[in-house]
This record gives C-alpha cells, structure tokens and sequence, in this order.
C-alpha cells in the first residue's frame, strides 16, 4: 500500500512537515517516504489518496493498565494488583492482559496503536509491563516488548494496601526498604549467574528464583525501572534507589515534578511520564497536581511524555490530554511528540513505533484537521500496514 498526497509530520527529530508526500507499507513495515515529486507507482500497489490531509506516527501512550481492568468489570475484571504479597517483579501482564476488552477498539479507532501496560501500584515491585498493539485478538501477536519494564510503587498506595491488612509496608521507609532488600538478593543472583556464564565448567548455575531472575534485565541495563511516584520525597526516593543499583528508570506521574525540576536536571533518569490531568484529586499525594505540569518539564528540558493512566483517565482521550496541556501553556509541537516519539523513546520502543522512518512499523493515522482539535477525529488508522479505520470503512 502507498499513501500520497499527504501532509508528513513524521516526529523525527523536529524534522519540518513534508507538504505534499507519500510513504509506503510492505509486510507491516514502512519502506519508503518523502515527496510527490520522488514517488514513483509499483505494479499493483493499492494506492490511498489522502487528499492533502495530515498524516501522523500513530500515537503512543506509555502508562496504561489496558486489558487488566476489565471494562465495566468489577472483581471479575480485576487483574492489575495481585496484592497478596507485595512483591511480585516475577508477574507478567501479558498474562493477564484481555484484547477483547472493548477499550481497545476504542484506542485503536482513536489512532492510539501502541501502549505500555501493566500492574497497578499496589505493590512495592508490581510486576511486567509490557509494550503492545492496540489491534488483535491474541496478545501473543501484539506485542511489541515484553517485558518493557519493571513497575514498582511508592507513597500511599501500598502504604493504603497493606495498612488495610495490617502486613508490612505500612510506611515510606519500609516500602523502600522491601523494594532495597529484594534488588539485593537478585543483585547477588545476577552476579552469580554472571559468574555461570562466564564459566559454566567451574561454577554453579545457581538454583532457580523466579523473582530474582524477572529482575536481572534490569541489572544487565536491558529496561528500565517504571516508578510510581507523586510526592516530590517520594520522587528523590525512586532516584535514590535507581542510583544505588545503577538502574535506568522512568518516572510515572511525578505529579510534584514540576516543583523540582531543577533538581532533575542532572540525574540521569529517562524520562518523566506525566498525567494523567483528567481527573480529580482524590488523594492527598495529588495535591499538587496541575495542567500545566508537563509544559512546565518539557520546556526546562526533561523527557516528558503524556499519558492517561487508563482506566484513571479513559485511553482514547490521550490527545484531548495534550490538547489540555497546549492551553496550559506546552508547547503544540512538543505536546504533539509527547503522545508519540517521545513515550516511544522513554520507554525503549523507538525503533518500532514513535515516527514515520524507514524501517519501523507502519502505524500511521489521518486526521480530518488538527488532532489536538477536540471535534476532530481520525480520517483513517493503519496498523501493521493495514487499514482499520477509514472513512468509508471500519474494521476495528
């Protein structure tokens, strides 16, 4: 398939809007973009004509529980938190996630092709996360990495989960000293595995620990760290610990970032991952929470992307949340990056999804207008090379 005569915002590296353009799919993947002038017809090529309408990455939201919180489920859907223990890095979401969950149509309709998702913030050290396409039916043939990363949890809600059943972390220090004591025990594993590896004649494999062994792609600098955080102790906390063990990490929320962000600055952690801003304040770790948030990171320079924190805010309102942000001050081009290249390469997925290149995936959605105009809606969703959604036909 060929797409010609559209406008390319590409999102790659600030790269300008290529006018009049066309790019091209085979097997799933693009082959070949750039202008009219430089496209030359194939036999046989299905051709769609996007009549000068602008053509997007398809958008990225990097902190989901897509699949895990069952639509209009209570209990039944409830797959998120496995809170009877409070540390669980060796459950893996796609275990767990459900594709038939109706909000993944809705995503997918909405031009969001690729998420994050995984556990909720119960535990200390949640579990899996993994990155996946919003279309399909088995979750085996949607993902993109997995595991993506590692979630883990400070401040009140594990503070709330287990207060509520009288089992340790009832405080701050202790659920730091939880997530301390188990990256020690696998930091011991890794380096005995290591040793393994490095002579398996002399050395002993050591024996089988599922919960050590889920964490050693974080010492061998494979993902990152996803924390949890609010409160600003509580994001100083997270980089503490990521410092200690000489982790890569990500910071998901950070709802108080914005009041130290000049303390950020020097550290070394991937990205911020900001939102979600459509909801109320229901805790008081939210006090400080505000609109302006993720303009604020993105112009002093921090990796930020926006997300929804699906269920929290509902995912196909992803762009109306940067739309929000642009009116508070983000800059438009930069909120724009912010639901696509930039969660793509906070969380490690850049080479597949986040931008239209040569090379990575053929996700791409066409907007009727502005797509941070809230009574727009998408033209057309490609996924994988193939139409979803167009104007004349829905098959999502």
């Amino acid at each position: 398939m060929v797409i010609i005569h559209a406008v390319l915002h590409t999102m790659e590296d600030k790269q300008p809007p290529i006018a009049n353009g066309y790019i091209r799919f085979e097997q799933g993947v693009i082959t070949a973009l750039g202008t009219m002038d430089d496209y030359r017809p194939q036999p046989q090529e299905e051709i769609f004509d996007a009549q000068g309408q602008p053509l997007y990455p398809g958008f990225v939201d990097a902190h989901t529980h897509l699949g895990l919180f069952g639509d209009s489920l209570t209990f039944e859907g409830e797959d998120g938190n496995e809170d009877t223990d409070p540390i669980t890095p060796h459950v893996r979401a796609i275990d767990a996630i459900n594709p038939l969950d109706g909000y993944f149509a809705e995503a997918l309709s909405a031009g969001i092709t690729t998420v994050i998702t995984g556990p909720g913030s119960a535990n200390p050290i949640a579990g899996q996360m993994a990155a996946v396409k919003t279309g399909g039916k088995r979750i085996d043939k949607m993902i993109v990495q997995a595991p993506v990363g590692i979630k883990f949890a400070l401040g009140e809600n594990p503070k709330s989960t287990y207060n509520d059943k009288d089992q340790t972390p009832v405080t701050r220090m202790a659920t730091a000293a939880l997530i301390r004591e188990t990256l020690c025990k696998a930091q011991r594993y890794y380096r005995e595995q290591c040793r393994y590896e490095q002579d398996p004649e002399n050395e002993d494999e050591p024996e089988q620990d599922m919960k050590a062994a889920a964490l050693l792609p974080l010492f061998r600098r494979e993902i990152p760290a996803h924390f949890h955080v609010h409160r600003a102790d509580d994001i100083f906390t997270a980089i503490r610990i990521a410092n200690e063990f000489e982790l890569d990490y990500v910071l998901v929320h950070a709802t108080e970032a914005h009041l130290v962000y000049d303390e950020l600055l020097d550290e070394r952690l991937r990205g911020i991952l900001s939102g979600p801003i459509l909801t109320d304040r229901s805790k008081p770790e939210l006090h400080h929470q505000s609109p302006k948030a993720a303009g604020i990171l993105s112009r002093a320079g921090l990796p930020t992307a926006i997300v929804t924190d699906h269920p929290e805010t509902p995912l196909p309102y992803l762009l109306l949340c940067a739309a929000v942000a642009v009116r508070e001050g983000m800059d438009r081009d930069e909120a724009l990056r912010a639901v696509t290249i930039m969660p793509a390469r906070i969380c490690g997925i850049d080479h597949r999804v986040g931008s239209l290149a040569v090379g990575k995936d053929a996700d791409c959605v066409l907007y009727d207008g502005d797509p941070l105009d809230i009574t727009k809606r998408p033209l057309a969703v490609f996924l994988n090379g193939r139409a979803v959604k167009t104007a004349i036909c829905d098959n999502v």
